[in-house]
């Protein structure tokens, strides 16, 4: 199996940087091109396709968008997610604390996988914990009454009943809202995310893979005779990273163009 996890990129204009690095990547992908973007000898000949594409989150910096009332600067990545989708690559969505109510759009238009919450899953042999992040931080009681608001049945009826552009300005508020409750030291957030991690890796986890923090790391231990992996996807406004996964063995890169 081979597959590309990556989190955190809260497009929002296509003018932004991170947004057509991401258009730029996800074009190697299509292409092939995996092998020589990450920096492992053993990734396999000149042309490798990878099988899945795990979005761990916040891929939107809001999402409040209809079927036929997409955010303009959103069709761009979403032609590409289709055109990747049509090399036979399996997208996966999973929902952040920016972006949700996504199931309507991309599972049951575009036949994408979207996970509200978090997913445990089979890979190559090993048990992944796949999941944001946001709700890692057990005691930040406050966000987790906003982000339930948010999420309520009640919310998604109410938005429906706003005019697309008024709701995407509300979006932005709430999208800056969500980033002022989850304004934190990111060594404490990370701190926490870990712990989080932890516990799952000592049940019957082999590895997790969390979005959020905006900290690219990965962690190795060994727990009870068996190897164990913690993974922190990093974003796509400073570190441009992502998780690569082939036969078993994670690596986490740095996408740097071609042109560089």
């Amino acid at each position: 199996m081979k597959a590309v996890f990556l989190s955190d990129a809260h497009l929002k204009s296509v003018a932004d940087d991170r947004y057509g690095r991401l258009i730029e990547f996800l074009e190697e992908i299509k292409k092939g091109r995996i092998a020589s973007l990450v920096d492992y000898e053993e990734a396999g000949a000149d042309h490798v396709y990878i099988d899945d594409l795990f979005i761990a989150g916040d891929l939107f910096d809001f999402w409040f968008c209809r079927r036929d009332k997409i955010y303009p600067d959103f069709h761009l990545i979403i032609e590409k997610l289709v055109e990747l989708k049509k090399t036979g690559v399996r997208i996966h969505l999973f929902e952040g604390n920016h972006d949700f109510f996504m199931k309507e759009y991309f599972h049951d238009v575009l036949d994408m996988a979207v996970f509200e919450e978090c997913a445990q899953l089979e890979l190559d042999g090993k048990k992944v914990f796949i999941a944001h992040g946001d709700t890692a931080d057990e005691g930040d009681k406050m966000y987790k009454i906003f982000r339930k608001f948010l999420r309520s049945r009640a919310f998604y009826r109410l938005q429906r009943f706003i005019p697309a552009p008024v709701l995407w300005a509300i979006a932005g508020l709430s999208s800056a809202a969500s980033k002022e409750l989850n304004k934190e030291n990111g060594d404490e957030l990370f701190e926490k995310m870990s712990s989080f991690a932890l516990d799952r890796l000592h049940e019957d986890c082999d590895a997790v893979i969390l979005g959020h923090s905006h900290q690219a790391v990965l962690q190795k231990y060994q727990i009870e005779g068996r190897d164990k992996t913690f993974v922190a996807l990093g974003d796509w406004i400073n570190h441009y990273s992502f998780l690569y996964l082939e036969d078993g063995k994670f690596i986490l890169s740095h996408y740097r163009p071609p042109c560089t």
